[in-house]
């Protein structure tokens, strides 16, 4: 069940990452939460993995 939890996290840092790339042009606030905020998903996603 942790390895689900943490591949669906890995897969929400994807989407929040394309969210920001998407915004790229539009607005430079929104492009920076969303690069922060798939940063952090996919960073807990590792850490829950277990292999550090």
């Amino acid at each position: 069940m942790d390895d689900l939890v943490a591949v669906l996290l890995l897969a929400l840092g994807g989407l929040l990452l394309g969210g920001a790339i998407s915004f790229a042009k539009t607005s430079r606030p929104l492009t920076a939460v969303l690069a922060v905020c798939a940063v952090l998903a996919a960073a807990s996603g590792v850490l829950r993995l277990d292999y550090f």
